[in-house]
């Protein structure tokens, strides 16, 4: 396998972890979504594990540039 798809998978589990505990916060603190809790929580971990492999892939080129500005690679200036 390429090098993204292993950074991409590492950063899948830690999107995971943020997607999910956004939605469970979301899920338990609002009062409205509160009363129906036992059935938006499943919602809530299939939707993250649902989107985290998109966001892992995403961001796994960022993680491998040296420098990332503005949204795009810029290659390091040599001195």
């Amino acid at each position: 396998m390429k090098t993204r798809t292993y950074i991409a998978a590492l950063v899948s589990m830690m999107a995971n972890a943020v997607v999910f505990g956004v939605g469970a916060l979301l899920v338990l603190y609002v009062p409205a979504l509160e009363a129906h809790a036992a059935v938006l929580l499943p919602i809530v971990i299939v939707a993250a594990f649902v989107t985290t492999p998109f966001i892992g892939w995403k961001l796994a080129p960022r993680m491998r540039a040296r420098n990332w500005r503005d949204g795009e690679y810029a290659p390091a200036r040599s001195r």
